[in-house]
């Protein structure tokens, strides 16, 4: 597969750069008038400007003259036509595995009830784990399959899974089956995280729940990467996170840690110390919690549709990067609290709430992200050997545009390691 006639190729990231910090976010490179090449392995290849394609390429090009004398493209050649090309978005943050919907919480919210006062009166997480529990796992997959799908359409193509609304031994092992479904069905990157410590399951004291996570992790550990706790004020301690994550590192899972969304929970601190990839959320931070975090190998990592739709304050992103940090942005797509997977929809909110320049919102839904979950090997920029998932997009676009009107159609083609989905 080539593609020809690119506008502005946007995302280059030399081999071996994980991610950006700092004022490293505020730059996009991009080549101009280019080229790109993807391999039968459905990685990118090689790129460069349409100057230096080379000649045997640039021959394929041309396969056969019609009667008319009218030159035929190879079906293996797409035309940009001027248009810009950038990586795939990567949501590193989601719960898109639930069952049932809670838009009579949505009416709750309207009428001024906070995120809190409905949990408190048995809503929230645990009506999720509810609906989950009376949903048969086939069932569970196919809902959940028409958000993975909506994802992907608006340009996601690497997409972190947690579980946490099963809140039950046998329910949380249903969500990885499903999200171990996900991954097997979709072309996109698909990573698994065991969040049994998402709330105290019903019927358990909270001592008693910490204790069955923990029991749980032999089971849990084979169907996900990552564990997580939900670390904050009402939810788990620090000292409760602490012995989670000590028994999980006995089975290799890395922390992705919920962190100062409703109090400043101690939650970054705790990650620090267990080496999590991510620390994610952090509309509650104090200067102490950025200080903890430099020189950490931990991605700060923030949910702007939570705020949006809970009205909850925006992180800190542009203090994060004066502070020398990198930031990524996921959606949180979750029935609760924030209820979308659009990532261009985060970007816009990362410009338009957290004051973040284009590129530094580009950074954040691209290769930060990806660092976020993992999968900063293969995805989240253009980089030789990375996986071909591209969006190619419609004449006219810019990196500005995206985010600015951020609900006009900007997609004209999605890749998915190389093949148009």
């Amino acid at each position: 597969m080539l593609i020809i006639n690119i506008g502005e190729l946007a995302g280059i990231v030399p081999t071996g750069v994980r991610r950006k910090c700092g004022a490293e976010m505020g730059t996009v490179e991009v080549l101009r008038d280019a080229w790109l090449e993807i391999g039968p392995d459905g990685r990118i290849a090689a790129f460069g400007p349409m100057s230096t394609l080379p000649e045997t390429v640039a021959q394929a090009l041309v396969i056969s003259t019609k009667a008319e004398g009218r030159a035929e493209k190879s079906p293996d050649i797409i035309d940009a036509h001027g248009a810009l090309v950038m990586p795939a978005f990567c949501d590193s943050h989601t719960h898109v595995v639930w069952a049932g919907c809670r838009e009579g919480e949505f009416l709750d919210k309207i009428n001024g009830l906070s995120y809190e006062e409905i949990a408190a009166r048995g809503g929230g997480i645990l009506n999720s784990s509810d609906l989950l529990h009376r949903t048969s796992e086939d069932d569970l997959y196919e809902q959940s399959m028409v958000r993975v799908r909506e994802m992907m359409a608006k340009g996601t193509l690497a997409i972190e899974i947690k579980s946490g609304y099963g809140l039950r031994p046998e329910d949380e092992l249903k969500m990885l089956r499903v999200i171990r479904r996900i991954r097997e069905s979709v072309p996109a990157v698909v990573k698994a995280t065991f969040l049994g410590a998402h709330a105290v399951g019903r019927g358990y004291s909270h001592d008693e729940y910490v204790d069955e996570v923990i029991r749980m992790l032999p089971a849990a550990a084979p169907l996900a990467d990552f564990v997580d706790v939900f670390c904050d004020e009402g939810f788990f301690t620090v000292d409760d996170t602490d012995r989670i994550l000590s028994a999980a590192a006995a089975f290799g899972l890395r922390p992705k840690i919920h962190a100062n969304e409703l109090a400043v929970s101690g939650g970054v601190e705790v990650g620090v110390k267990h080496s999590a990839l991510s620390v994610d959320h952090l509309e509650r931070t104090t200067d102490a919690q950025i200080d903890a975090l430099r020189g950490a190998e931990t991605m700060p990592t923030m949910l702007p549709g939570s705020s949006f739709f809970l009205g909850l304050p925006y992180g800190r992103a542009k203090d994060f990067i004066k502070a020398g940090l990198p930031v990524a942005l996921a959606s949180d797509f979750n029935p609760g609290s924030s209820p979308s997977g659009d990532m261009r929809f985060v970007m816009s909110l990362g410009c338009i709430k957290m004051r973040l320049t284009p590129s530094e919102a580009f950074n954040a839904v691209t290769l930060n992200s990806a660092y976020a979950m993992g999968v900063d090997d293969i995805a989240g920029s253009i980089t030789p050997g990375k996986l071909a998932n591209l969006l190619i997009c419609r004449p006219g676009v810019t990196l500005t545009s995206i985010p600015y009107l951020h609900h006009s159609p900007f997609i004209e083609k999605i890749l998915a390691a190389g093949q148009e989905i």
